[in-house]
């Protein structure tokens, strides 16, 4: 059975860029939260087959949610907070 929230409490919301996108995030959220919130699915591609990767685990132990940040380093979406102005890019 679902149960609803009533009321959700969300943090102060701020932009975010996800590729060409502006994407609303909250303070205390996740990227992988703010991307598969604003309806993308694809977070990184496979390097052998190049095929989709998307949120997966949401603990950090697999690398299916890699995205890149704007200074060019690899972190896991799952696992890293979003930031007001944050550039970010996916598969």
């Amino acid at each position: 059975m679902v149960r609803r929230l009533k009321k959700v409490q969300r943090g102060v919301p701020f932009l975010i860029q996800v590729d060409a996108d502006f994407v609303q995030a909250y303070s205390g959220e996740t990227l992988a939260t703010a991307i598969l919130t604003a309806g993308k699915k694809v977070m990184s591609r496979s390097s052998r087959t190049k095929s989709p990767r998307s949120y997966y685990c949401g603990m950090g132990i697999c690398n299916e949610c890699l995205i890149t940040l704007e200074d060019g380093s690899k972190v896991r979406a799952c696992q890293t907070l979003a930031v007001p102005s944050m550039k970010i890019k996916t598969g």
